[in-house]
């Protein structure tokens, strides 16, 4: 690129990377992510680096960025509060230790401490002779918002140090930097309050943070549950401490919320770099967001003798994770029909870049949250991807808006089969009606033959497609009927595979019956609920036989449940399949199985299994508790004993919190059976 075009584009960079400044400081409205600007930012920088002479006086890469509003009172900080340098790689950091090291004894032994970086908002909070007088944010990094009223209402921020009276001595002037943002579930509170008022959800919780933290009403600030960390000493009128790691247990002793995701590593750079680059997998295990983590020089003194470089203090850098969200188009949604019949609603995206992966479609979970987030087709919006997470659409970026977009409209007909969609009044879910409908049945004979249920090895969704397309089968019964005959002309099916699969088929026909009866993809009936069952019925006509009434009072079944059963053994259809299994000879009695009790130390005990656990699997965990005598049931109510709640756990651990029904992990669970 010629140097002409080079300052076109340079200056191109500077009008944007200022408008999204205004945006993100100052209005706590952006319409691009972070990775995003850092990546306008990172390309002005790399072309002023190489032509020095396209630097002009207003870059922001030669100053602070502001989050400055012009109606709240201005406070002129002690010392300059500054940004941190970035680093997205090993490659990186090393560049960061060389260059300080250039400005060190070459003998020197420097000590890191690494801190997570949070994301949100920078606060300076002053005191005198131990009282709260004065809380600004950083602004400029020179002056910032007077915010005092409403950094008095965050409850972690103590009015007066020390909070104890044997407290730590407090300089008689003590200005301090922390952060102060949402608690992921104190942020999903605020939106749930939100949703039950009717009112458009916070898609963003550093933004929703800024602009509490910037209300001229107090009592705003005070209905928003914000938290601060605080992590630094800015200045002080007397003796701290030395070293940062010492900073912030004395911070702690006097009173305030500091991070407990702290380490201190000793001159080895190598064992810093692998703790640092392996921890965004444990990133999402926070109590709070952080985007990165900061390595520091703890020796203050040391840091300070490094000096700044433009607006960036050398003695500490900070590594940004990758990047997990990304802006994009709303091109479309469509609908897709699951083996219930529920119709999930996901998004068409043009294709974006997130975490390694082009993203071209995301979830949007159901049609109540598209409504609740006024998500419209032609939206510009935040797609999050995490890990192995599918991804999903995080909220519109409104300032973006044009004028054009359309809302979205949920689906009167199904999509596949055309008949009506209905609703629960209860549920969010929109179903196709038709049990009939073919997406439905190629989806139902999938999970029927998946590991978890019929454990059919050979059967994948391909083959499971191929066959329904050539009639060879047309339900899930079929599958016991499929002969070698049917296989053998088929691309991909040689004789060894044929072979294979119909012995897995046989073995099949023996399964747990509580495996078959999970199998069925009944509304509301998972293997937990399906072992309550056969342990009342033993039999699948029994079962078949059973009306609501009965159902509903099996001990675990909620009415839900026991109105979904009933309907599908209504279904002729559902009827004639179980007809078909029983000519193919597929087990479906179970005779009560004795001697199973090891003890009876949870006899009494009901049982609520949710999430993952770290070495049990589900059916692990409810076996255990069932041969101490408890029972395991799979919804939660007064009634229940304890919700054992693993990773990822669901509304169920929120209903039991509600409830005040006691909640286990595994390890309370296994010491709960072991205990005398």
């Amino acid at each position: 690129m010629s140097v002409e075009n080079l300052a076109d584009r340079a200056a191109e960079l500077r009008s944007a990377i200022h408008e999204h400044i205004y945006r993100y400081n100052v209005l706590s409205d952006p319409i691009i992510t972070d990775a995003e600007y850092d990546a306008l930012l990172n390309e002005l920088r790399e072309i002023e680096t190489e032509h020095p002479d396209l630097i002009t006086p207003d870059s922001p890469t030669q100053r602070v960025g502001s989050d400055l509003s012009e109606d709240l009172p201005k406070v002129t900080h002690p010392r300059s509060i500054l940004s941190l340098s970035n680093a997205y790689s090993e490659d990186d950091i090393r560049a960061w230790r060389q260059r300080i090291g250039r400005l060190l004894p070459e003998d020197v032994q420097l000590e890191y401490v690494v801190e997570p970086k949070f994301d949100g908002l920078t606060v300076v909070v002053t005191y005198e002779n131990g009282i709260l007088v004065n809380a600004a944010t950083r602004g400029n990094g020179e002056v910032g918002d007077d915010v005092t009223p409403n950094v008095r209402t965050v409850r972690t921020v103590p009015l007066k140090i020390p909070v104890s009276a044997d407290g730590p001595e407090v300089p008689s002037r003590l200005v301090v930097r922390g952060e102060v943002l949402f608690l992921k579930q104190d942020f999903q509170a605020l939106n749930e309050r939100m949703r039950e008022a009717g009112l458009t959800l916070f898609a963003n919780a550093r933004n929703t943070a800024s602009g509490a933290l910037k209300q001229k009403d107090a009592r705003i600030t005070s209905a928003r549950p914000l938290t601060m960390y605080c992590y630094s000493i800015v200045d002080a009128n007397g003796d701290v401490p030395d070293s940062q790691w010492k900073t912030l247990h004395y911070l702690r002793d006097l009173g305030f919320l500091t991070a407990d995701e702290v380490i201190r590593c000793f001159d080895n750079l190598d064992d810093t770099i692998a703790y640092v680059m392996g921890y965004a997998e444990h990133r999402h295990d926070l109590f709070y967001e952080i985007d990165g983590l900061v390595i520091k020089v703890n020796h203050l003194a040391t840091a300070a003798e490094l000096g700044v470089v433009g607006k960036d203090p050398r003695g500490a850098v900070a590594y940004k994770f990758p990047a997990e969200e990304a802006t994009t188009r709303l091109r479309d949604v469509v609908w897709n029909v699951g083996r219930t019949g529920v119709l999930t609603p996901n998004a068409v995206l043009d294709p974006v870049p997130i975490g390694g992966v082009i993203v071209k479609q995301a979830s949007l979970h159901n049609y109540d949250l598209i409504a609740s987030k006024d998500i419209r087709i032609g939206d510009n919006v935040v797609v999050k991807r995490s890990g192995d997470v599918i991804p999903y659409v995080v909220g519109p970026v409104l300032p973006a808006r044009m004028g054009e977009e359309r809302p979205v409209e949920p689906p009167l007909i199904c999509p596949v089969c055309g008949s009506p969609v209905e609703r629960d009044e209860d549920e969010v879910a929109l179903y196709c009606t038709n049990p009939a409908c073919s997406e439905r049945i190629a989806r139902n004979v999938e999970y029927f033959v998946s590991r978890g249920a019929m454990d059919i090895d050979g059967l994948g969704e391909r083959s499971v497609r191929l066959l329904l397309d050539l009639g060879l089968i047309h339900d899930e019964a079929d599958i016991f009927y499929v002969k070698p005959d049917d296989l053998m002309p088929l691309e991909g099916f040689g004789e060894k595979r044929v072979e294979n699969l119909i012995s897995s088929i046989e073995r099949a026909k023996d399964r747990p019956l509580a495996r078959l009866v999970a199998a069925l993809g009944i509304r509301g009936v998972g293997f937990t609920t399906a072992e309550v069952l056969v342990e009342h019925y033993h039999s699948l006509d029994a079962l078949a036989a059973a009306d609501t009434d009965a159902l509903e009072a099996v001990g675990g079944v909620g009415p839900h449940t026991a109105q979904s059963l009933a309907e599908w053994f209504d279904e002729p259809r559902n009827l004639a399949l179980i007809e078909k299994l029983h000519g193919a000879g597929v087990r479906l009695e179970e005779t009560p199985e004795e001697g199973a009790i090891v003890s009876d130390k949870l006899v009494g005990l009901t049982f609520v299994l949710t999430g993952t656990l770290p070495t049990l699997t589900r059916d692990d965990a409810s076996d255990l508790i069932q041969k101490h005598g408890g029972k395991v049931t799979g919804s939660v109510s007064k009634k229940t004993s304890y919700v054992v709640a693993g990773e990822a756990p669901g509304s169920k651990l929120d209903k039991a919190q509600k409830l005040g029904v006691p909640i286990l992990d595994e390890a309370g669970l296994i010491e709960l059976v072991s205990g005398e």
